[in-house]
């Protein structure tokens, strides 16, 4: 079933690890000396791995560091439904077993509950059985779902999930079965963090298919393989497959279904997915099933903000020196001092429906970047290498730093005003300002907000948002989730987004400023006035809006200033 598959060692090896071709063979040869048991077509059949089931077996049994031991400790396979993840866990799970030469090995599954550990767990007992050199060495315990591998003492067991009676275990291998399941982690961390230390290459093995509550443990690992997959994050012991729609292809498209599904045309037919579609295509219950366990789609109310493949649109190269005498506007976001800073600075264009370019700076505290790297898996070290950001003495950031930094863009550049957020930065903008720079006041709410990140999202779409591809900036961007209150206006959310965002927000708040001031020099709106005394906010004299509850005065300001360029209501 495998083909011609021709096997090359994954990019995620490192440079001083090497593909062992003996340790890799061995495992396949094992596997393969199984048979079949779930589906009626291929059981009692020798296990002949597909290519992408030997892909990771050659991988996670193959690739070892100079000590010989294995480089990865951590498996997550998400794949779609019925395209065979149970049965190669299983297979994992007796070779980790049996066949990896570890004395007294602890094996587990684990699920949400004992019932779903047991479905591994039933399988790879009989494959166990039904083969006559295992059968003959291993003792099989029914009532404790417990295999013993005699010639080693070691044991594979199904578990429950209470997380009480599991802090002693000291686990060769974890077969963690539809993560999607776990409704909070602590069994997850218990079982794969920690559980193994005394072992000299633990494995745990974690198969799933997408669920719907992007605040689970699952998700939280689906969007940390992605962030390996797509090099935002560097983990040499982790080991990520994840095969799943992008939320933006058609779920009715053929050539969707096969590239998602490894396993297409094989364990599951392609006229199976036919009629599951035509059905699914008048019934939205259907229609999700589909698209959740079949396209592998994590479907949420919760929507990642920008469409990507528009933002790189604006990866064109261009040179800083070349914006030298431009009008242009400042974002600033803070954050706290132990944390990123940005300033992000957006040069509105001379020609109507002309191109807007950003130029981003970025700041973090030099000492405590590599634990923030080593913790969190985000390439900042590299970056800072790159020149993409800067690092600043000792574990905070401190503000004249960038203070100085504003102080000499301000001399290159001609930034006419400074947004800043007022959480944290008050200090700052004071001294800015003594400095001749014109800061604004920003409020974080939806009324200041939601007009230019829609603003933000136009110029995306119609490709006009310049960046040059900065990868901090991209990264961040990417990061976005937004909240939409009852009014349909719409923020950034630090609640929702999962890594940082601050240089996105930034930027949010610069072009707002462009925005409002461009328009005003090209004689947009009419003369607005705000009365202090009677609340009241008039257009050449007529009033045209009351006081808005609970509106802060620089929510305030800054929708009188709308108003002027916009029109009533904007």
């Amino acid at each position: 079933m495998a083909g011609d598959f021709v096997y090359t060692p994954t990019r995620f090896m490192l440079e001083d690890s090497r593909y062992n071709e003996k340790k890799a063979d061995h495992a396949v040869a094992f596997i393969e000396q199984l048979k079949h048991i779930k589906t009626s077509e291929w059981a009692g059949k020798p296990f002949k791995l597909l290519a992408w089931q030997e892909q990771i077996i050659r991988d996670i049994f193959g690739i070892v560091k100079p000590n010989g031991a294995r480089q990865f400790r951590h498996c997550f396979v998400e794949v779609p439904k019925k395209s065979g993840k149970s049965e190669l866990a299983a297979a994992v799970a007796l070779y980790l077993l049996c066949a990896d030469q570890e004395q007294g090995a602890e094996i587990y599954s684990v699920a949400n509950d004992r019932e779903q550990a047991a479905i591994v767990f039933n399988l790879a007992q009989q494959m166990a059985q039904d083969n006559p050199i295992l059968r003959k060495l291993c003792k099989f315990v029914d009532s404790r779902k417990r295999i013993i591998f005699k010639p080693t003492n070691s044991f594979y067991a199904a578990i429950s999930s209470e997380v009480k009676n599991k802090y002693g275990l000291n686990c060769h291998g974890v077969i963690f079965d539809e993560l999607l399941g776990q409704t909070e982690r602590k069994l997850y961390d218990t079982m794969t963090i920690g559980s193994g230390s005394a072992r000299r290459q633990p494995l745990n093995f974690v198969i799933t298919t997408a669920g719907q509550d992007r605040n689970s443990i699952c998700y939280e690992e689906h969007c940390y393989a992605l962030d390996l997959l797509q090099g935002r994050k560097i983990d040499p012991s982790y080991y990520p497959v994840v095969f799943a729609a992008r939320d933006d292809e058609e779920w009715t498209d053929p050539a969707v279904w096969k590239r998602v599904n490894p396993s297409f045309g094989i364990t599951v037919p392609e006229d199976f997915y036919h009629s599951f579609v035509n059905r699914a295509k008048t019934n939205v219950a259907l229609e999700s099933e589909f698209r959740q366990f079949y396209l592998n789609q994590w479907l949420s109310s919760a929507k990642r903000w920008l469409p990507m493949d528009k933002y790189d649109k604006g990866n064109t190269p261009f040179k800083p020196e070349d914006l030298r005498g431009r009008s242009c506007y400042g974002g600033l976001d803070l954050a706290s001092t132990d944390d990123i800073a940005a300033f992000v600075l957006v040069f509105p264009p001379d020609e109507v429906n002309g191109e807007y370019h950003v130029l981003p700076f970025f700041w973090i505290p030099e000492e405590n970047m590599h634990q923030r790297v080593k913790n969190h898996r985000v390439p900042y070290a590299q970056w800072a290498r790159d020149g993409y950001l800067e690092t600043t003495e000792g574990n905070i950031i401190y503000y004249d730093f960038i203070e100085r930094k504003v102080a000499e863009l301000g001399k290159i550049y001609n930034i006419r005003e400074i947004s800043y957020d007022r959480w944290g930065a008050e200090q700052m903008s004071q001294n800015l300002k003594a400095n001749g720079f014109e800061m604004v006041d920003f409020g974080q709410g939806f009324q200041s907000i939601s007009q230019p990140s829609k603003e933000l999202h136009r110029l995306v779409l119609d490709e006009r948002l310049i960046h040059g591809g900065h990868p901090v900036l991209r990264w961040m961007f990417e990061n976005v989730y937004i909240e939409t209150d009852a009014a349909a206006n719409i923020k950034p959310s630090k609640k929702k987004s999962r890594e940082k965002i601050d240089g996105a927000v930034a930027t949010i708040m610069a072009l707002d400023r462009a925005i409002i001031r461009e328009d005003t020099k090209k004689g947009k709106g009419g003369i607005v006035v705000y009365d202090a005394d009677t609340d009241t906010i008039t257009r050449n004299g007529v009033i045209i809006d009351a006081p808005v509850e609970r509106e802060s005065d620089a929510d305030r300001r800054r929708r009188i200033e709308r108003e002027a360029m916009f029109g009533e209501g904007w």
